[in-house]
């Protein structure tokens, strides 16, 4: 399979609502040696990154919401990844990473750091694989992602407070212990895999307009943006950040990666301090617009998606519906939008020992 990065054929010509930087040359190499020029997966890649997925993954189910559609104005469908394996999309990226690593690899056994769903992702994966699998997660990670990722099979050392902290240690375990390092989102292979969900959406509901994707790292988002727009490049895609962690949105405005000094976010699939090389040039290329609320909103709409929906979501996902409910989302009234949620690993824990009715 050849992972292309390049300002080349099936997007040359994509605009977008978001201010990119033009590059008078590109060097066209395989993504995999890390060169970060701009990344474009051709349609091919997804599909064949679909073939190596689908049979170990659900078909998830895209989901009506009445009171979402009247609320809003707009045809709302929800991409349901809550009912994925391990309880979220990160399964799909893993899955396919791992058909490309050399028996060599597979033989060291791999590494990653997360804040959860990544975690669970690898570790079942790992398992499937029969390869030996360590994950580095931060220490305030969500108890039942942590036991989760071990019922896996997966060896888990929990390390700072942060992904970025967490990975650290990662990249120190990969060198002593000589693992293969897995990237929870900026590598071509993954976000291939990834942007199989894109496919699904697209082969379940082809007339949709909007599509509405949170952001952590940005490797959903730019697998999804890239595969929907693959298959109908008039599509708009927009992605939703934290605004008390807006790596992405500043980056893209800023027209450079950005480091943020602080991060005001208590969300573990949105608290990133730096997104990737690879999905920083895919958002510039591929998505329309990076919309940005606080927290509170985003539990807010959690509560409304509980109450009105009866599904169980985590904060991350319940940002592409905050989004919707908060006047964000600028498209025409009766537009078909898609709203992903991403997964559904809450910890339930905390509501132990209240009073039900």
């Amino acid at each position: 399979m050849d992972i292309i990065v390049g300002d080349n054929q099936p997007f040359q010509n994509q605009r977008t609502r978001l201010k990119r930087n033009d590059h008078s040359s590109h060097d066209h190499k395989n993504a995999v040696t890390g060169n970060t020029n701009m990344i474009n997966l051709s349609p091919e890649v997804f599909q064949e990154a679909k073939k190596r997925v689908a049979p170990h993954i659900y078909h998830t189910p895209l989901l009506t919401s009445r009171l979402l559609s009247e609320k809003s104005g707009f045809d709302i469908r929800l991409k349901a990844e809550i009912f994925q394996r391990t309880g979220s999309y990160k399964i799909r990226g893993p899955l396919n990473k791992f058909s490309h690593l050399s028996d060599e690899q597979r033989n060291r056994g791999v590494i990653c750091s997360s804040a959860g769903n990544h975690a669970q992702g690898v570790a079942l994966a790992a398992k499937l694989n029969g390869m030996r699998a360590v994950v580095v997660m931060a220490e305030n990670a969500t108890p039942s992602k942590i036991e989760a990722t071990r019922a896996y099979g997966a060896e888990v050392v929990l390390h700072g407070t942060i992904w970025d902290e967490a990975n650290e240690k990662a990249m120190q375990l990969c060198e002593e212990r000589g693992l293969t390092y897995i990237h929870p989102f900026d590598d071509p292979y993954l976000i291939a895999g990834q942007g199989t969900l894109g496919l699904e959406i697209h082969e379940d509901f082809p007339e949709a307009d909007v599509v509405v994707v949170p952001i952590g790292g940005g490797g959903l988002i730019s697998g999804v943006s890239m595969a929907v727009k693959g298959l109908n490049p008039k599509i708009r895609v927009i992605g939703v950040e934290s605004s008390g962690a807006p790596a992405m949105k500043m980056s893209v405005e800023k027209g450079e990666l950005v480091t943020l000094d602080v991060v005001d976010c208590i969300i573990d699939g949105l608290r990133v301090k730096r997104v990737g090389n690879h999905t920083f040039d895919a958002v510039r290329q591929f998505v329309d617009e990076v919309v940005a609320l606080p927290d509170s909103e985003i539990f807010d709409a959690l509560i409304w998606i509980m109450s009105h929906c009866k599904l169980v979501v985590e904060g991350a996902a319940a940002a592409s519906v905050a989004a919707v409910l908060n006047g964000l989302i600028k498209a025409p009234q009766g537009s078909k939008v898609v709203c992903v949620l991403s997964g559904g690993n809450i910890n339930l824990q905390q509501l132990k020992g209240l009073k039900w009715n």
